[in-house]
């Protein structure tokens, strides 16, 4: 009798010590941060006066007011500040930029928060012009072509933070674009989007 009782708590225990262990293995997988994916997205289509919306954590062409950045011609917009036209979107959100030198892999660190602006009435937070922002412009070619080692950290419409590069400005983003035969307005570029509460990429 003696012998079974032991037995029977030798058995709660071992139960028991499992059960522990499963928990804490379940627990251990809640507190694990997902990785940062760098995701690609190509030929939006900027070509006209009305700005194409985009969601980082959607990943996808937005029309209602969760965008994070906006898209016309040569033009980024962020959905934060107040607008420079009536063409823009409003802004419903805090959103706000910071142009950031380096690789796109070597950005892993959000900037200080006063590095970051919104849209204004006089300039953009991603300024427009050749030099000036995210492309140069050659008067010869007249073709316009991202700025080697520009990133853009953008604090979104809800507070959370993505990074982008420009890849290309042409349709099929073409290795060396013609501007008599390549379509121009059509973004490619990757970005990676945090949704956790952590200040890294």
């Amino acid at each position: 009798m003696k012998t079974k009782f032991l037995k029977l708590s030798l058995l709660a225990l071992v139960l028991f010590t499992a059960s522990c262990s499963s928990d804490d293995d379940n627990n251990n997988d809640d507190n694990t941060i997902p990785a940062v994916e760098t995701k690609k997205v190509s030929n939006l289509d900027a070509t006209t006066a009305e700005f194409t919306k985009f969601s980082f954590s959607e990943n996808k062409v937005v029309t209602n007011d969760n965008w994070d950045v906006a898209f016309s011609t040569t033009t980024i917009l962020v959905n934060g500040g107040v607008k420079m036209t009536e063409a823009e979107p409003n802004r419903t959100g805090s959103g706000a930029a910071s142009i950031v030198s380096g690789t796109f892999a070597s950005v892993t660190l959000y900037p200080a928060a006063s590095a970051f602006v919104q849209d204004a009435a006089t300039v953009y937070a991603i300024p427009k012009g050749s030099g000036k922002g995210w492309y140069n412009y050659d008067v010869n070619t007249h073709i316009v072509s991202p700025v080697a080692g520009k990133v853009f950290v953008v604090k979104t419409h809800d507070g959370k933070y993505a990074k982008f590069e420009v890849l290309s400005y042409y349709k099929n983003a073409p290795a060396t674009p013609d501007s008599a035969t390549d379509l121009s307005g059509f973004y490619t570029f990757n970005f990676a989007y945090q949704a956790n509460s952590t200040t890294t990429f």
